[in-house]
């Protein structure tokens, strides 16, 4: 509707002199001699058929004098209906040409339409629908349709009535001038609203003539009725608290409220309409819908989730079971907003065109999960369901798609020159987000899960992404996933054919295969387990950073520590839960029993190294052994999908691969814990011939949050971490918090491309190319150092330019002579191996000397945990202390215990 960068203006005069404030949406207070004039503006948004914004303005004389008062209030540029944002964004220039901004003066409406949809087409192309602004609460001395007159407002010359602008950006401005006495307030409020065709413009028209007092009226009790509506919403997901803190009830309220924001609320508390969930079902499988149309039948106008699950398991049917659990009963949930991500752009969809609600939801896998580990803290009763849309968006080989939506699972296409088309699977934050939705079952409902496991409700999602071979992973490790477009469009044919179920993978009938949760979670775990280089971390290999994409530069060479942690808590937590059920016999296909007998045997062999620790040539066999095994398993279920021959695994079988899995996971935690204390978050892999080389880079802060999260420290570790962390170059004392890694100086402009000419002065080539006036590869300066060509960025070009030399006679010996040391002299002035991402280069968001609150508050979280775990254990009441204090000293880092 308007641009939120545009300046919003209100001049105030006061006998013959001018007062003028920018107004962004914040309480100004206007004091001179005997006045007192308070001025406050709000805005409001209303979405679905209601009003689109409300502007809302007070101004109160507080003073005891009256005040002459001239006033212009309103929105600039506000786009006519038709006005995209691409259009908007690369062709505005253009779509002002198209524009037109119409006043009604009886009624004051103004209407912003486009004179024809833009086509460079030789066809007539109609635009009939508006966005339209109008008031109420002033009386207008004039409007105005553009901002020509702005500056004729400022100083105090009369302003000309707009009723026809064309070719120029919309405004929507009031001019109103009045006495205000002491003690009097005015109120008025301007909307704007989309998508308008010209029987709505009539309709409001009839509205303003006949009833404007009353529509004011009816605004404000809208804007009222829509606050409580979101308060009813923060409340139900425990958003309310009233402590000592006021301010830390509002963060509380806060924190909630941009919570459920993205990840939703229930509509309805446990209660679901059988409608709507008969409109799920058939955008997922319409053929489960019809061949059990008689069961659906049978439900209830309105049923309580539990019954409703009750109900599917009663049938034996998996498809029903599977998709009853998935159907959470969501809404208020949009998309996550990065503005950076052109594919993020979002809308919270409450309503249909109808005007009936509309229940949705949509999220990045990561942010969605996240967002529903608290809400189920307050609708308990969802947390299978959680775990089972968790679980059914989860690959045959072990990775999540890229989005989580009501309608299934969305993963990135290949899109070539796109800057932002990146496909690859995120596998960081998987585990431990599956971990906490399961330790929440087991809270609130102990032995649930244990019902659950063996249960043949779930399925796979059949991304068409497929993981090179190990060995080819080894050639190129940032290129590792090949995108099958045979099996997308075959998909995209189910999906068509049958609703989006046609995303999982199913069987030769087309109906879904459905496998046991137990095998889910062996699959998850052996895909990590398979990656796990000794010491080193899990290697990041599917072409996707962690959590933080200012690290993405890891992508291949990095060894997460981050995901060996919190693997830690996942096996520790499934070790306690097999206890007593070793005698059981669990369900899984051939594929995975044959990959978990590789990796046991595998882990078993390697077994005295965890005692004597790995050189590099033992920690490369393991890596060769275990990605064979991967390969093999992989290589299976891309060329014949997911086996229907099935075979079994004794409980014991499974709990000894855990207390195999669980020694090796803590010795490489054991192996990463640096001298004072804190622990590595990420390594670099080093490859020889026959050899893995671990490198550890600088200190980061979610180490620390996803080493305190493992459930490994004692009580006294956990505090000898946590004030380590005080001391460390993490913590900024002007902020009172931690930085996400140590802020550095970087050299400047002039040093970071400065080879002395000590290095060079045996260099052949780059004496032959200096004598011929050649800067291709490196320049001297005027002061004698060299400097690489500028138009280089990496490594890889000055390769193709060592390739392009020694295709020239004159240098082609001596590039063969020297290749590898210009290519280590390039190294060693930008050390490109330590690069990490632009979190390393650039200097605010996740960049150097940044706070990022997301992992504070991980942090705050992480030292809770342990907080009460010491409790719990009834660990030494100084322990225990420190561990409070830390936690509080953490909090107090917070924003909202900071003043402005």
């Amino acid at each position: 509707l308007w641009e939120p960068f545009s300046e919003r203006y209100a001049g105030i005069y006061r006998r013959d002199r001018h007062l003028y404030k920018n107004i962004y949406g914040n309480k100004l207070i206007f004091e001179e001699v005997n006045h007192d004039l308070q001025l406050t503006i709000r805005t409001a948004w209303r979405t679905g058929d209601g009003f689109g914004f409300i502007r809302s303005g007070w101004l109160q004389n507080d003073g005891t004098k009256a005040c002459r008062l001239a006033l212009l209030d309103g929105l600039q540029n506000l786009l006519s209906y038709g006005a995209t944002t691409d259009l908007q964004g690369s062709f505005s220039n253009l779509l002002d040409a198209y524009k037109r901004n119409e006043l009604n003066p009886d009624t004051g409406i103004g209407v912003y339409s486009l004179s024809a949809t833009l086509t460079d087409r030789a066809e007539p192309s109609e635009s009939l629908r508006a966005t339209v602004a109008w008031q109420v609460g002033l009386k207008p001395d004039c409007y105005l349709l553009s901002t020509e007159q702005m500056d004729a407002f400022r100083h105090g010359r009369p302003l000309t009535l707009e009723q026809d602008v064309r070719g120029r950006a919309g405004a929507y401005l009031v001019s109103s001038a009045f006495e205000l006495a002491p003690g009097a307030t005015r109120r008025w409020h301007i909307v704007a609203d989309v998508n308008q065709d010209a029987a709505s413009v009539v309709r409001l028209g009839r509205l303003l003539k006949d009833d404007a007092g009353d529509l004011r009226q009816k605004l404000e009790a809208d804007v009222e009725a829509t606050t409580e509506v979101l308060v009813h919403y923060v409340a139900a997901a425990d958003g309310l608290q009233l402590t000592k803190s006021e301010t830390g009830g509002a963060h509380h309220f806060a924190n909630v409220m941009f919570n459920i924001m993205r990840g939703g609320i229930f509509a309805d508390g446990y209660r679901l309409e059988k409608e709507d969930l008969l409109a799920f079902i058939r955008t997922r499988n319409r053929p489960v819908l019809r061949a059990h149309r008689r069961w659906f039948a049978t439900l209830p106008d309105s049923i309580e989730i539990g019954e409703l699950y009750a109900r599917a398991r009663a049938t034996g049917e998996p498809d029903l079971a599977r998709l009853c659990y998935e159907y959470l009963p969501l809404t208020f949930s949009r998309r996550h907003g990065d503005p950076s991500r052109p594919w993020n752009r979002f809308s919270i969809n409450l309503k249909h065109a109808d005007g009936s609600p509309r229940l949705d939801y949509q999220g990045n896998w990561r942010d969605i999960f996240q967002n529903w580990e608290p809400l189920l803290l307050s609708f308990p009763a969802y947390v299978e369901g959680a775990i089972a849309k968790f679980l059914n968006a989860t690959t045959a080989d072990g990775y999540n798609p890229y989005r989580v939506t009501r309608a299934g699972i969305e993963w990135e296409v290949p899109e070539p020159g796109h800057p932002w088309a990146n496909i690859g699977y995120w596998s960081d934050h998987q585990i431990v987000y599956l971990q906490k939705l399961l330790e929440i079952a087991e809270q609130v409902k102990p032995g649930s899960l244990r019902q659950l496991w063996s249960r043949p409700i779930f399925a796979y999602a059949d991304v068409p992404y497929r993981l090179r071979p190990y060995r080819e992973m080894l050639a190129n490790w940032s290129d590792t996933i090949v995108f099958d477009w045979e099996r997308q469009r075959a998909t995209d044919a189910a999906v068509a054919e049958t609703g989006t179920d046609g995303r999982l993978h199913r069987d030769r009938a087309g109906d879904v295969i459905h496998v046991t949760m137990m095998e889910k979670l062996l699959v998850l775990l052996l895909a990590k387990l398979t990656n796990l280089i000794p010491e080193g971390g899990i290697w990041m290999n599917t072409q996707r950073p962690e959590w933080n994409d200012a690290n993405n530069a890891l992508v291949g060479k990095g060894l997460s520590v981050v995901t060996t942690a919190y693997l830690r808590r996942f096996v520790a937590f499934w070790l306690e839960q097999i206890t007593g059920a070793e005698t059981e016999v669990f369900t899984v296909n051939a594929a995975v029993a044959t990959l978990f007998a590789h990796v046991q045997e595998i882990l078993a062999a390697y077994q005295p190294n965890l005692e004597a620790g790995f050189d590099d040539r033992a920690r490369r066999l393991m890596m060769d052994e275990l990605g064979t095994a991967a390969t093999a398993y992989r290589q299976k279920i891309y060329d014949e999908g997911v086996p229907e021959i099935k075979t079994s695994l004794s409980g014991l079988a499974i709990r000894h691969l855990l207390v195999l899995a669980l020694a090796y996971i803590e010795q490489t935690l054991r192996a990463n814990c640096r001298p004072d204390s804190l622990y590595h978050g990420y390594n670099i892999l080093r490859l020889g011939a026959a050899e893995a080389r671990v490198e550890r880079l600088y200190l980061m802060l979610e180490g620390q949050v996803a080493i305190l999260s493992a459930g490994m420290l004692n009580a006294e570790e956990t505090l000898a971490l946590l004030r380590a962390l005080r001391h460390s170059d993490l913590y900024r004392a002007d902020q009172h918090s931690y930085m996400l890694y140590p802020d550095r100086t970087l050299p400047g402009f002039k040093e970071k491309n400065r080879v002395p000419a000590a290095a060079l002065n045996d260099s052949a080539l780059v004496a032959a190319l200096e004598e011929a006036g050649d800067p291709r590869l490196l320049v001297r300066d005027v002061v004698g150092d060299y400097h690489f060509n500028g138009d280089f960025r990496s490594g890889r070009d000055v390769a193709q330019m060592l390739d392009r030399l020694a295709g020239e006679a004159n240098y082609a010996s001596l590039v063969d002579a020297e290749r590898e040391e210009i290519l280590d002299l390039f190294e060693t002035t930008f050390n490109h191996r330590a690069f990490t991402g632009r979190s390393g280069t650039f200097f605010a968001y996740e960049g150097l000397g940044s706070i990022y609150w997301h992992m504070v508050s991980k942090l705050l979280l992480g030292t809770q945990e342990c907080y009460q775990a010491a409790r719990a254990a009834n660990v030494a009441p100084a322990i225990t202390a420190g561990l409070a204090e830390a936690y509080y000293d953490i909090r107090a880092g917070l924003g909202f215990n900071k003043s402005p």
